[in-house]
């Protein structure tokens, strides 16, 4: 089990690994991606922005396509192990980025229909990537 060192993040996942006498380890790159340092009262459509042009930036955050490649790097390690199954656990903006970088047509929609919690099934399969939504609202 691998998730954000956010407390919201490893509170979603601790009855589980209690349950399954598991550790869960902290890193870093899970962490929600920060649109802006700024106070944005427009941060909705700014966001939304950022699903079309995935390098736009706003004062002191980060681009979809940063944020993408750090998810991105923590999957393809978990894909590139021996682990036989992995939790990761992160957030919702960083989720419907990794399932972008997956699927092309994933975009600001899907991001405003993914539920809390939501949970993916990520395999490996005939040399790529499938994508399956096991738990939340279906899109």
């Amino acid at each position: 089990m691998i998730s954000s060192p956010y407390k919201r993040a490893r509170q979603s996942i601790e009855p589980l690994a209690l349950r399954l006498n598991l550790e869960i380890e902290n890193d870093h790159r899970l962490t929600e991606r920060v649109l802006s340092s700024e106070n944005l009262p427009d941060w909705f459509e700014k966001l939304k922005a950022t699903f079309t042009d995935m390098d736009l930036t706003f004062e002191g955050g980060e681009s979809s396509r940063a944020a993408m490649k750090r998810i991105v790097e923590v999957t393809e390690e978990v894909f590139q192990s021996d682990a036989i199954n992995t939790v990761i656990v992160t957030h919702g903006n960083v989720i419907s980025l990794l399932l972008k970088y997956y699927q092309k047509d994933v975009g600001f929609t899907d991001w405003c229909n993914l539920s809390n919690p939501d949970v993916f099934l990520l395999k490996y399969e005939k040399h790529k990537i499938i994508c399956e939504r096991i738990w939340g609202k279906r899109w």
